[in-house]
């Protein structure tokens, strides 16, 4: 369906990834991932055909539909939620407004019998007849019964779409992919700013699509969820490996395992063929025998190791001092914008060192209540803060808080303290930028470099209670992991506003859903709550059902034929290793007799030839037992 052939793409003089080559089929769905800056969305852009790579090639079928879900929404402002998804159909709309045209001519002109007349009679015919192909008849059905299935109230349908929040727009973006019958869907980060149960809706919606899809994201359960392949952009190269993203971290960290060892052994090999040569050159005799090891070792293929960005930023929260034990407490809060009620006489009490989630919908009042919290706005009721509490606030959107027109070295001084100025430069490293980096505009950073240029900023002060809306928005895995790991070592409390159900789990023992202006607690991490809520994932909910429905297997007995193989192969087998362990002990010795006596043996061919014998015999031995446990196996 898509051949991508030796891409490459370079910035300033160095490669983002350099000559990357894979094919897409329809059934692919395909993780894209890698760290910030690593490329994935420059390779979306070039496959949706926004950018040009530097060399390389794309193939694809002809009359292939591509839908891009872009990072950043941008819709135009002024049209209502049926409108915007109107958009979607912009060649029925074309058709149909060529209609209008013609029956509008048709009702206007009076010269019946003349050939232009006739001509529009025909255009009306052809042009009828294709917008009933492109099912024009039933276009608006189908976008009432998407937006009705993604959440939407048949109220919504007129309401403009800049009075919904990000989630609900890219719920209409994705409405409008889902019309259009894409062969090949191209989604950037498409689980920012959505709930969990769009997240949900999202997994199953992909799991059943024919075509192709390819995700860029940073939620590792989505991935597991939805892909089948995932390939990696890493220092330049591309990674493909037909397992979903955790199956092929584990995969490949055993492929590098292997490499090591195997490069290893090869390292090993070469240097005792280097001492021979060494050895053999210092005799006149044993010359040639030289350059025969030296065109021998000219044509060993030298293993390489797949190369590994590790780099990751190293982050704690340390806790400033001991609040008192109620940190946080809210009586009888209610927040409305205009007439849309948003929260309404809620009361809720945060003790020390709790570590709480909030969930729920957008647009039900989670990010509100924060700001409310951290006073970003009036309300009605009253919140108090305890004894020594000090916040520390990440916002969701904390980027835009930052002055583009500053250094990254400018904005961290401007936020120092007196006590931690001087460490500045270290905790920009810490966090990634190093060298000159620290002398980058902020407007040039990527989101994810933001964000990470924002967590650094929040420990400039001091923290004993962190309150963080949506902190992932825009991390790469690894360093979500790193973030995680730091805030579950945090010692004060938390309350955080997140999706992410990998990154929620283990990090909370209360969870709060915020639905119809009011919260409801669950005493529990989230999964519990995804319990209580039937929210798990559909995959997860069929293999529950099945392990019930399915009654214990039976252990199957062998045939008499089938148990007398096993008992042969049993029997080779043990013969097998007995004689490896003998071949093994004989090998040993000998390369303790050479350690000990290397001049003796080097001058006897003899003790060489037998020497490598039982090397070759080794092998052989070894790939014997592997064939054989395989035969086992399939008996077993």
């Amino acid at each position: 369906m898509l051949n991508i052939h030796n891409l490459s793409v370079s910035f300033g003089g160095s490669f983002l990834f350099e000559e990357v080559t894979f094919r897409l089929g329809a059934g692919d769905r395909v993780g894209l991932v890698g760290k910030n800056g690593a490329g994935k969305s420059t390779m979306l852009k070039i496959l949706a055909g926004d950018l040009k790579p530097d060399s390389g090639q794309i193939a694809t079928e002809k009359e292939i539909k591509i839908g891009f879900l872009r990072q950043d929404i941008d819709f135009i402002q002024g049209r209502t939620v049926l409108e915007e998804a109107y958009e979607a159909f912009y060649e029925i709309k074309a058709v149909e407004k060529k209609l209008e045209h013609i029956n509008h001519q048709l009702v206007s002109r009076t010269d019946y019998e003349s050939e232009a007349y006739h001509q529009i009679i025909e255009d009306l015919s052809d042009y009828t007849h294709r917008f009933e192909l492109l099912g024009g008849y039933n276009y608006v059905g189908d976008i009432e019964k998407i937006l009705l299935g993604l959440g939407f109230k048949r109220e919504d349908f007129n309401n403009l779409t800049d009075t919904f929040s990000g989630g609900w727009r890219m719920r209409i973006e994705l409405a409008k992919l889902l019309l259009q019958s894409n062969d090949i869907l191209l989604l950037d980060e498409p689980t920012n700013h959505l709930d969990i149960e769009s997240i949900i809706w999202l997994e199953g919606f992909l799991r059943n699509f024919p075509g192709v899809v390819v995700i860029v994201s940073h939620d590792k359960m989505f991935l597991d969820h939805v892909t089948n392949r995932t390939i990696e952009i890493s220092l330049g190269k591309a990674y493909d490996f037909n397992k979903p993203y955790t199956q092929y971290l584990e995969l490949r960290n055993e492929i590098r395992e292997k490499q090591l060892a195997t490069q290893k052994n090869q390292a090993k090999k070469i240097e005792e063929t280097e001492k021979l040569i060494e050895k053999f050159r210092a005799k006149a005799s044993k010359a040639s025998m030289a350059q025969s090891l030296i065109k021998k070792l000219d044509k060993v293929e030298r293993i390489e190791v797949d190369e590994d960005d590790t780099s990751v930023m190293n982050i704690s929260f340390p806790l400033s001092k001991e609040p008192g034990r109620v940190v946080v407490e809210i009586d009888h809060l209610t927040k409305a914008y205009g007439s849309k009620m948003i929260l309404k006489d809620i009361s809720l009490l945060v003790e020390r060192g709790s570590k709480i989630a909030f969930v729920g919908q957008n647009g039900q009042g989670k990010s509100t209540l924060i700001k409310a919290i951290v006073n970003e706005f009036e309300y009605e009721g009253t919140i108090k803060l305890g004894h020594n509490v000090q916040l520390g606030y990440f916002a969701q959107n904390q980027a835009e808080y930052l002055d583009g027109e500053k250094t990254l070295l400018d904005t961290m001084l401007e936020a120092a303290l007196d006590t931690n100025r001087s460490k500045v430069r270290d905790m920009l490293g810490a966090f990634l930028f190093r060298g000159d980096d620290v002398d980058k505009k902020v407007k040039v950073l990527s989101g994810g470099e933001r964000n990470r240029l924002a967590l650094c900023k929040l420990l400039l002060q001091p923290i004993n209670v962190l309150v963080m809306d949506e902190p992932t928005n825009h991390l790469d895995i690894k360093s979500k992991n790193v973030l995680k790991a730091a805030l579950q070592k945090f010692e004060g409390t938390l309350l955080l506003v997140s999706h992410d159900r990998d990154f929620l789990q283990g990090m909370s023992n209360i969870v709060y859903e915020f639905k119809d202006q009011k919260i409801k607690e669950y005493l529990g991490d989230i999964n519990f709550f995804l319990e209580q809520r039937n929210l798990q994932n559909m995959r997860e909910v069929e293999k529950k059902e099945v392990v019930k429905k399915e009654a214990p297997k039976e252990v199957t007995k062998l045939s008499y034929e089938d148990q007398k193989k096993t008992k042969t192969l049993q029997n080779r087998i043990s013969k097998i290793e007995s004689q490896i362990k003998q071949l093994e002990n004989d090998i040993q010795n000998d390369d303790k007799a050479l350690a000990s006596n290397y001049d003796k043996h080097i001058e006897d061919a003899s003790f060489f030839t037998a020497y490598n014998k039982k090397k070759q015999e080794l092998d052989a031995l070894l790939e014997e037992w592997e064939k054989v446990q395989m035969e086992l196996d399939t008996l077993n």
